[in-house]
């Protein structure tokens, strides 16, 4: 009989030492999950994310800041090649910019909203929430959810989270395809709520100059940008004032064939098939840059002007590097490849036949400002992409100075994404 006492007691013993110890199950970790992203003002995170879809990973640096109620600024940086790309959104709008090379582009999206990323809180815990078949161990320092990946990309099953059993701070993140192939990895080295931004951290202008903003300062911080262009001076075709151009002013600009119209590619059968390269000179809009001797503003000479314009775009297109995709869907082959001149850019057509027929096309865009472009933002990884049309579908997106569009009538979605990241997959080589 005292031995049974003795055991009871024991056995209290522990369930009170267990429940001091605040060892929490799934449901109560669920409900303070579901507090604490409903009370989000801030946060500021940092890691490294690599990507297994392709012959080799890929791995970048990322940088998520928030602030409420809707600014976003992530950072992608490719260390090896040393190209940042920022996806941006303010009270603007939302915006990819590159630095580096002046480039940015805006988008008529309510990203994150319909779609979101796998470094960013929210979507992390709204995919924990919203599945109730959600799988949860304790371990030493961590919570771990196994729930359902609610992505675009449908080849992305799963995904495992990794929290922080003291403040909830994401610390890891394994999305796995169906065969339970981990496709997509972040391992976060920081991660803090309520982080204090410059005023200005989440300006599109700024944030293309040369005074990087910092996250926990009104100062400037000391990263240089990445175009090293003087911030009184502004960018080498100057975006100081932040305004983005009417729409008038983005079809002007539109002289490499970049941008897709509402239908997706402007001049393009809507059977899948791709015009010659003979007819693409349809794609410029205005012609009125392609004089190499015609100054730009009509104040410089030609030989001290547009000259030397046109001699340093001459100079960018000499070391074009083609980069075909090293993934192909089952039954699909390169049919023909083109290269082109349109208004001194030059462009490469990849057309692709089989199970699927589509076309890649690749071009070296000048500077280019700030512009409207339709359809809904994808997330490709190693940055965002846009993609437009109905009946026919283009996926557009910029990197490393180059623009990439992939046309297609029949190809699916989770394709068109594999193929992007295998063009960059080479390009990382």
């Amino acid at each position: 009989m005292r031995r049974m006492m003795r055991l009871a007691a024991i056995v209290v013993g522990i369930s009170i030492l267990i429940a001091g110890c605040g060892v929490k199950n799934a449901e109560s970790v669920v409900k303070d999950l579901d507090k604490v992203v409903g009370g989000l003002e801030s946060y500021q995170g940092s890691g490294t994310m690599t990507l297994y879809t392709g012959q080799q990973p890929l791995e970048y640096q990322v940088e998520v800041w928030y602030q409420k109620p809707q600014n976003y600024r992530i950072a992608l940086t490719n260390a090896k090649k040393d190209i940042t790309q920022i996806v941006l959104r303010n009270e603007e709008g939302v915006f990819v910019l590159t630095p580096k090379l002046n480039k940015s582009f805006r988008f008529q999206s309510d990203w994150p909203q319909n779609q979101g990323q796998v470094y960013l809180y929210q979507t992390l815990v709204q995919s924990i929430l919203v599945d109730n078949s959600r799988q949860f161990v304790s371990d030493k320092e961590a919570y771990v959810f196994d729930v359902m990946a609610n992505y675009n990309n449908g080849s992305l099953a799963r995904q495992k989270i990794w929290l922080n059993k003291q403040t909830y701070a994401p610390q890891r993140v394994e999305v796995s395809d169906s065969n339970a192939n981990v496709m997509v990895q972040v391992q976060f080295n920081e991660f803090k709520f309520d982080a204090k931004f410059d005023p200005k951290a989440f300006d599109m202008a700024y944030n293309m100059g040369v005074q990087q903003p910092s996250p926990q300062t009104d100062q400037p911080s000391s990263a240089q940008p990445e175009n090293g262009v003087n911030g009184a001076d502004g960018a080498e075709n100057p975006q100081t004032d932040g305004q983005v151009p009417d729409d008038a002013g983005a079809e002007d600009r539109q002289t490499d064939g970049y941008v897709p119209d509402g239908n997706g590619v402007q001049n393009e059968a809507t059977d899948g098939s791709v015009p010659e390269p003979d007819g693409a000179g349809n794609k410029a809009t205005d012609g009125q840059a392609n004089d190499p001797n015609e100054a730009t503003d009509g104040n410089v000479p030609a030989e001290d002007g547009a000259k030397n314009g046109a001699d340093s775009a001459d100079a960018g297109q000499t070391d074009f590097t083609v980069m075909q995709p090293s993934y192909f869907p089952e039954g699909v082959a390169l049919k023909d490849m083109d290269e082109v001149t349109e208004g001194g850019t030059k462009t490469v057509w990849m057309r692709f036949t089989g199970t699927y027929d589509y076309t890649l096309i690749q071009s070296k865009p000048r500077d280019q400002a700030a512009s409207y472009t339709p359809g809904f933002m994808v997330d490709l990884g190693f940055t965002v992409g846009q993609m437009s049309g109905e009946e026919q579908q283009t996926l557009t997106w910029t990197y490393d100075g180059y623009a990439y569009r992939l046309t297609s009538a029949s190809l699916p979605e989770d394709e068109m994404v594999k193929i992007a990241q295998s063009v960059m997959s080479e390009l990382d080589k």
